[in-house]
Formats: C-alpha cells, structure tokens, sequence
C-alpha cells in the first residue's frame, strides 16, 4: 500500500481525485480502489517545543537562564491536529512506500519530512520515499505530476535549510524577546518585546524611514532649461549639465545649490547661438516582464488596489485551492518549465472565452511567440504564477479575487505579446560654452505594453527618460553642427523633497531588494542575488505582525511605527535592527538547500552571537521605553513562542 501524505487537505482531495476509483472518504483519509491511502498535515502539525519542556526552571523568566541552547532538540504534537497525526501514525506503519506531497517549497518539504522522523519510520521506507511536487491543483497537472515521481532524498539540503531556520528563529526569537521583556519590565514597560531575525529589522527599516523623515530639511536647488529654435522655428528645450567647474556649489546628488550660479548660466545664454555636438539614435526593445512570483503580485496589488500583503496571500490561497484558477502560490520563482510551454495555446484559448475584461486581450495574443519566462535552468522546486487551465466561466468570484486573478492573467498574457519597441534620440549641444543635453524616447510599437498603458489619441506615446522629463514631445529633425538660436534660458527653483514614508508596496520592495538597504559592500553583492528579507510564504504574515505586537501602525496607505516599536529599536544593538545579519542568514540557508554550505556552520556562529547579545541585552536597560505604554495585553505567565 503507498500512502501519500500531503500538506493539507485540498492538495490531499486533489492527489485524490488523480487516483484509482471507487474511493472511500474517511476523516483525515481517502482510501483509493488499488488500497492505496491518501492522507494530509494541517499545516506544521508539529512545533518546537517550549523552553520548559527542556527544563522546568525555564517557565519563569530570568536573565541567569539565557541564552537557552537546547542540546537534543524537541518536537511536540500541536494540540488541535493530534488526531491527524495518530491517522498518519497508523498509515505510516501499514504503508510499503510513502510518497511526500508537501507544498513544493523549503517549509513543504520540512513539513512532511520533519512527521516522519518524529514518527521514527524505518530506514528501508525512508530510502524508498518518493516525492511529489504539485504547483496546479486541478486534475490534467496533478496527473501530470504524479507521472514525476523523484526520490525524497534528492530534497534532503532543502529540508536541512528548513530546519537550521526553524531552529535559528526559535534561539533567537525566544532567548532575545525574554532578555529584552526583562529589561523593558524594569522602566516600566508592561508588554511582551517582541525580538525576531526578520521582523525586528522590518521594524528598523520603518523607524529609520520614518526618522529621515522627521529630520530631513528641505533645500533649495537649481535646473537651467534652454529653450532653442531651429532656423525653420521649430522649439525645444535642453537641460545644463554642470561641469566639473561647478562641483563645489553642487550636493552629492549633482544638484546646484547655488542660485547666482545658476542665474548666471540663464543670463549667459540667453539670446545666444546653440551648437550641436552629438545625435544618437538607438532603437531600444523592451520585452514583457516576467510571470509574477508571490512578492512582485503583492506589490502591484498594494499600488493599484490598496491590498495589504496578507490580503493578496490569502486571496490567492482562495484562488489555488477553492477555485484551482491559479498555479502554487508561495513562489518566489518568476520563470516556467519549457514544457509548460505546450499548454499555453489551450490556456489562451480558455481565457478568451472567460468573459472577463480580458478576455479580448487573450483573444489577440499569439501563442507561437516564446518569452524568455520559459527557462528550466531558473525553475526550482516551484515555477512563477500563472493561469492554470481551469475556466473562471461560471464561477462567483468576488471583487478582489477577480482584481488578483487579473493581474496574474494579465501578466501572463503578456508572455504573448511582441516587445516594446522605441527611438531614443539623445542630442548634445553647447550654448555659450556650456554643456546642455536633451532626450526624447517615441514609440514604434506598443507590443505587450497594449495591456498595461494607456493609449494616447495618436495611437502611440511619446515621453522622455527620467533624464530629462520637460522633453514631452519628439524632437525635430536634427543634424551634428546644425547651427541653433536659444532664445532665452529658465530657471527652475526646486525644492529636495524627504523620502516617502513606507506603505505595503514599497515596504515589500525593501524586502525583496533589501541590499538596498545593506551597508556592508560585500553582503551587499551577495545579497543581489538572493530572495531578500523573509521568504515569500513569511512575508505578510511577518508585517502583520509587527501591527498584531503594536510596533507598527497604519494611516490610510501610510505604514508607521508605533512610540513602542521606536523604543525597541532604539533599545536594541544595530546588529539586531538592520537587515545585514539576517539578510546573510537567508543567503547561508540557501546556500545550504544548495549543498554549498551546511547545518553546522550556520548553527555555531550563531550559538555564539547569541551569548554576546544577552551579555549586551543584561548590561543596558532600555531607557528608550521608560514611559511607554503598550497597546498590547501582557500574558507574562502564559506567553507564545515568539515567530520570526
């Protein structure tokens, strides 16, 4: 008999709905005509165990105790799901081969992995466990999938990396948030402090945004336009480039600080004669972006419906698992198998019956182009999200699983339409022997951009580059040396304006690209080629945290931190508060999926770090929250374990 074991009931039923029939339905298992069982987790249906499970001593909370470093760590069945895990108990005797059907990701593979060693089962099923990977619910890839059967061994880095993250946080978050809540208890603070790898540096980002703010002072600077005729009275305007002369009137920015300077570049060359120096024209070719992954979906739908994180998570759980609409969606992958190239044809065909608003862009896509999404040398576990091909005709979805399904059809689409396709010109001039330059970008062909950008009346756009924005329209026809009049030059006063405080969108932009946010070079280029803050399944949940703890708090659109969240960043070491530390965690545990580093040489230097933090956390109480109250009820004697 095989037994497979999925990680929750809707990927179990759809396993299910693959296999031999007549079935019979038990609670927590379907029995299949060939006697094989399908079977499910609820989630992680094991936890790690509390510190007191360890020792007895540790459910009081004292500074002498930490760092707490279990030497023979412990699992412990979840309350709610034990009866789920006696029927995989059962099964898992009974069972010849298991076959693992965890989400196909570095928790899914946990998830399963971590039951059967709990349950201790026999080496000869371990060797012989299969695996089985599901990114689409619906019957034809399920089918699919289980005619891809690999074995579970070749999985083992990435359950090693699911582990060493599981246990870091656990260290970490439990050892750190105690120390803390100690220390915050002695001015006054009543509520627990919350310390975590991911979501404390979270935390930091915001409180330093939303102190840049509050300190920044606005400055005035300078821009000079040219505004040039040709000899057949055709204008346009070109912007002064400041030579190296002007540095010292100029910021880091290359901005001009200096108001005489510039006036005296205006009064200079105005009414003077303008030299061409340079023309160059470029055709450029912008082809369709990538197929989402989860974090680039949650950004687009922050910017155009206002969803939070969480909200576009679960949204699309609902599309995955209530209506199979979608494919797997806790990707962080933006390419798609090769050979899911071959269903693209019946895909669009659907979506252009699908009577939705965009359906007539199916209808005019064309399925023999092949964009560069379709790369198996940059598919992992999981591929990007997509379509699957199951008809929304007849479905009742509701407004905002119809605005995310739309965003993902469309970005699909996209994949088949030609590129984008535009003339830059560049021009240099001179005018009174100063440098002055000017872009213009006009569109050739629209292509994919049909679906994302509004149409001009003419049927086409044209704008410049951020090089140059006052160039609105195209240029007229130029040549090198063409002698021009400028007829009087501009100024503009400008002001520096702060940075923006964070909101959903841009706050999971700082996550997926935090090396922007890196100050150690070095890390700084590693971390470009890693997946960021957090994980893709973790980072909602994280943000919604810090709101749940009261250190964060929302405005409309406007994400800010709380007079708690502030204190507790300012009480922690910097190494705690900014993304370097936990940023190179996420690129070790990599590293490890990958087998270019392993279990202990992640595990020791942190064991290490944490004996110099609680030695830094019991020499300084957290002044920074002396008078602050927290928004959150205490459970000083019955407190959670804290996430990541």
């Amino acid at each position: 008999m095989k037994l497979y074991i999925a990680e929750k009931p809707s990927l179990g039923r759809a396993i299910a709905e693959a296999l031999p029939k007549p079935q019979k339905k038990h609670q927590g298992y379907i029995e299949t005509a060939g006697g094989d069982v399908v079977t499910w987790c609820v989630g992680h249906i094991l936890e790690q165990a509390d510190p007191d499970s360890y020792d007895e001593k540790f459910k009081k909370w004292q500074l002498a105790h930490l760092p707490i470093i279990p030497e023979q760590w412990q699992l412990k069945p979840k309350y709610k799901t034990k009866s789920q895990l006696a029927i995989i108990r059962k099964f898992v005797k009974q069972c010849s081969q298991i076959i693992h059907a965890g989400d196909p990701d570095r928790e899914g593979q946990l998830l399963v992995d971590e039951v059967i060693d709990y349950l201790n089962v026999t080496p000869q099923k371990r060797d012989s466990m299969q695996r089985l990977l599901i990114s689409d619910l619906n019957l034809p890839a399920v089918k699919r999938s289980l005619n891809q059967l690999q074995p579970n061994k070749h999985f083992i880095p990435l359950s090693v990396s699911a582990l060493a993250r599981s246990r870091a946080d656990w260290l970490y978050g439990i050892n750190l948030t105690r120390a803390y809540t100690i220390q915050g208890g002695k001015v006054g603070y009543q509520g627990v402090l919350s310390v975590g790898r991911v979501q404390t540096p979270i935390l930091g980002l915001v409180v330093n945004r939303d102190k840049e703010i509050n300190d920044f002072t606005s400055k005035p600077f300078y821009e000079v336009l040219a505004h040039i005729f040709t000899p057949s009275q055709q204008q346009f305007t070109a912007k002064w480039q400041p030579s190296e002369a002007c540095q010292a009137y100029m910021d880091d920015e290359g901005r001009v600080l200096s108001k005489g300077l510039a006036e005296n570049v205006v009064g200079r060359i105005s009414n003077q004669p303008a030299t061409i120096d340079d023309i160059k024209k470029q055709q450029k070719k912008l082809n369709a972006p990538l197929p989402y992954n989860l974090s680039t979906l949650q950004i687009d739908a922050a910017k155009q419906f206002g969803m939070n994180a969480k909200l576009v998570l679960d949204v699309c759980q609902s599309l995955y698992e209530k209506h199979k609409l979608i494919t797997y969606p806790r990707s962080d992958c933006r390419y798609l198998p090769s050979e899911q190239f071959s269903l693209a044809k019946s895909i669009v065909a659907m979506l252009g019956k699908a009577e939705l608003p965009f359906s007539s862009a199916a209808q005019q896509a064309d399925t023999s182009l092949k964009s560069k999404a379709w790369n198996n040398a940059k598919v992992s576990a999981h591929h990007a999200i997509i379509p699957t091909e199951k008809s929304p005709l007849g479905l009742s979805l509701s407004n905002l699983e119809r605005n995310v399904y739309g965003l993902i059809v469309r970005q699909y689409l996209a994949q088949f339409y030609p590129a984008f396709i535009y003339q830059q010109t560049h021009v240099a001039l001179t005018i009174a022997g100063g440098k002055f330059a000017t872009t213009a970008n006009v569109t050739e062909q629209l292509g994919w951009k049909v679906l994302f950008e509004k149409i001009s009346d003419k049927g086409g756009e044209s704008k410049s580059n951020s090089d140059s924005p006052w160039q609105k329209d195209s240029l007229p026809e130029l040549n090198k040396n063409d002698s021009l009049h400028c007829e009087k030059g501009e100024l503009l006063e400008k002001q520096t304006q702060p940075p923006k405080h964070f909101t959903d969108a841009t706050l999971l932009a700082a996550m997926t690209g935090i090396n922007r946010f890196v100050k150690d070079r070095a890390l700084k280029a590693i971390l470009k080629d890693t997946d960021g803050l957090g994980t893709e399944a973790t980072r909602a949940g994280i943000i919604e945290l810090l709101f749940k703890r009261g250190f964060l708090k929302r405005k409309g659109k406007i994400i800010n931190a709380t007079p708690a969240g502030i204190g507790l960043v300012e009480a922690l070491p910097e190494m705690c508060t900014t993304p370097d530390i936990t940023a190179k965690w996420e690129a070790t545990l990599n590293n490890i999926a990958e087998q270019q580093a392993n279990y202990k040489s992640f595990m020791q230097p942190l064991e290490k770090s944490l004996h110099e933090l609680i030695d830094i956390a019991s020499s300084n109480v957290p002044v920074s929250l002396k008078g602050i109250k927290s928004s959150v009820k205490p459970a000083y004697k019955k407190r959670k374990k804290p996430k990541k």
